[in-house]
């Protein structure tokens, strides 16, 4: 398939057609290849002006704390108010072999089989924050396909998986009810960028919920206070709030979309969200100017004669790995 025809697929497609085009679209984006990437960003650049109208949904939370099942009873719930929803699901890759398994889409059994969603899973591939190097670009094409809800899944690791925040337009963090003490609540890092925070698994142990719920409260309005300038205790802005659900039941979903409903109403009114995408946007040039100079610096045919030499001395000892790069360095300026 073309990019032209995948470009066509994508936009003016059947169900069925989409979703190929789409797949093909988002497996050229996530390509290594040089010509790939050349008609990657051609695609991308077609298909722009059709982007931008759905809501981006970030969902962060520790390994085990039922992200899939939680993103799974929100798309039924939100097919059946009559929107269309793209799940974006971020499986780590073994630091070993490289592989992923892929398999958040098994979890997703009954939203899989929706022609109103579409699920895809992708590999971080040894990229740090939860997500994958081509997120970004893969929601656009779930944009430019009409979809009406962006979900990002992350991996799953830990208080600093905070990349999704930069490219959504909420963050939601999902928390189990023994989940620690109030210092833990109120550690910097992932919490304190969190606009909504779920305690999924509530039925389990509904005092252990309640109580956390009170502990993530209470610090999340001292963050407030003195963290995320996008949370100061000010009426015009949004105040994060603690939810207390159980996806596995189904229980509790209604009132997180309307939450998430309430989120987007005063952000788009007060201007926060535009404001939100312009700073991604730019932080995505930014990242990718990196990641271009530093894969021009390893393509550098100076770099690459003394790389090897300088490896070597490196791992013996006989040089020190700062003035190693900085020869590097100057080797490629000059």
């Amino acid at each position: 398939m073309t990019p032209e025809q995948m470009q066509d697929g994508i936009l003016h497609g059947n169900p069925a057609v989409q979703r190929r085009a789409m797949a093909k679209a988002i497996t050229l984006l996530e390509s290594s290849r040089a010509d790939h990437r050349e008609q990657a960003d051609g695609l991308l650049t077609a298909l722009l002006p059709h982007t931008g109208k759905a809501f981006r949904l970030g969902i962060s939370g520790v390994p085990g704390v039922g992200k899939s099942t939680f993103i799974e009873a929100l798309g039924l719930y939100l097919i059946e108010k009559g929107l269309r929803v793209a799940v974006l699901a971020i499986d780590p890759s073994s630091t070993v072999s490289g592989g992923s398994i892929l398999g958040d889409k098994t979890r997703m059994e009954q939203l899989s089989m929706r022609l109103e969603a579409y699920i895809r899973p992708s590999p971080s591939s040894g990229t740090l924050g939860g997500v994958a190097e081509k997120t970004r670009e893969a929601m656009l094409v779930c944009e430019a396909a009409g979809y009406d809800v962006v979900i990002v899944e992350t991996v799953g690791v830990g208080q600093s998986e905070i990349a999704v925040h930069g490219m959504t337009d909420m963050f939601c963090v999902l928390q189990l009810p023994n989940a620690g003490d109030d210092l833990q609540a109120i550690k910097k890092g992932v919490m304190e960028l969190a606009d909504l925070v779920v305690i999924n698994k509530a039925d389990i142990d509904p005092h252990a919920a309640t109580r956390a719920q009170a502990q993530i409260t209470s610090s999340l309005r001292l963050l407030g206070m003195h963290g995320n300038p996008d949370h100061a205790n000010t009426g015009a802005l949004w105040q994060p709030r603690v939810l207390q659900i159980s996806a596995l039941l189904g229980q509790g979903v209604d009132g997180f979309w309307a939450a998430v409903s309430s989120f987007k109403d005063m952000q788009t009114s007060n201007g926060r969200l535009a404001l939100r995408r312009e700073k991604q946007a730019l932080s995505w040039m930014w990242e990718r100017i990196d990641f271009g100079l530093k894969q021009a610096f390893r393509q550098h045919p100076q770099v690459k004669a003394m790389l090897p030499a300088l490896q070597a001395d490196v791992a013996a000892g006989r040089i020190a790995a700062s003035t190693a790069a900085r020869n590097l360095l100057l080797a490629q300026m000059q």
